[in-house]
């Protein structure tokens, strides 16, 4: 685990290098189904791109709004202040409801139809986001609960974690069970042709995230009666996927009693 990786001399963030690594994944996939199906890869970009930018605004605001205590507001014009409040803290909720929002751009704007791509490649979210906590194990961010037990790990000093004391492997657990989401999303999609895939990606989701954050221990964890920030949007999450899957499976039957 290191919070840098040198490339060619070059020292690069771990957890951004991951990030990265992820995304050119997930689109080498991506691209390999949509030119099976002679789709308009361009279409995809554009969706993606648009998912990506909403993503990152998403993904940055929910981090400095569960920040907003510990952040030194009068230094907010300091550019070096501002710089280093940019450059860390993302939130993945905050992520997955900024791209989906932004995922309306390009339905609205361009004429694309979104929710197409949306539900065939939702398998990209998972994927990337796996990748991302392998990058949070490295850098030590998002860091787990004092364990003493099997796989239990110490960080080094220079990392974002608690150094010293050993931790339960959060990121890891995290990362493997997205990778194992991934799998299942991308095999309902393309072998049993389901077109439920954003719905079984945010049930999964939501709840391996619920039990998780149960052992994370880094302090920016938004508390409120109990629960984090996260917890409550998988809780959110869950009902909107719930309810969904309920209506569109209600509209199906419906067309297929007309019929």
């Amino acid at each position: 685990m290191c919070v840098y990786t040198d490339i060619l001399g070059f020292s690069i963030p771990s957890y951004g290098l991951m990030i990265v690594t992820g995304v050119i994944i997930a689109n080498i996939i991506s691209l390999f189904l949509h030119r099976k199906n002679s789709m308009d890869s361009y279409d995809l970009i554009i969706v993606e791109a648009y998912c990506l930018l909403g993503g990152f605004i998403g993904a940055k605001s929910l981090y400095l709004f569960i920040s907003r205590d510990s952040i030194d507001w009068n230094m907010i014009g300091d550019p070096e202040y501002f710089s280093m409040l940019m450059n860390s803290g993302f939130v993945f909720y905050g992520g997955l409801i900024g791209g989906l929002l932004f995922a309306l751009i390009p339905y609205k704007l361009h004429k694309i139809d979104v929710m197409y791509f949306l539900r065939r490649y939702a398998f990209m979210a998972p994927l990337a986001h796996g990748f991302g906590r392998i990058g949070c194990f490295c850098a030590g961010c998002c860091y787990g609960v004092p364990y003493d037990g099997p796989l239990a790990v110490v960080f080094p000093e220079d990392s974002f974690a608690i150094h010293g004391v050993k931790l339960f492997p959060v990121q890891i657990v995290e990362a493997a069970g997205l990778l194992l989401i991934a799998i299942i999303v991308l095999f309902i999609t393309i072998k049993l042709k389901s077109g439920y895939s954003i719905e079984i990606y945010l049930l999964l989701y939501a709840v391996l995230r619920f039990i998780l954050e149960n052992y994370r221990y880094d302090k920016e964890r938004g508390i409120y009666l109990g629960l984090s920030t996260s917890q409550w949007i998988g809780i959110v999450m869950v009902s909107v996927a719930v309810i969904s899957l309920f209506l569109r499976r209600k509209k199906t039957d419906k067309k297929m009693v007309l019929h």
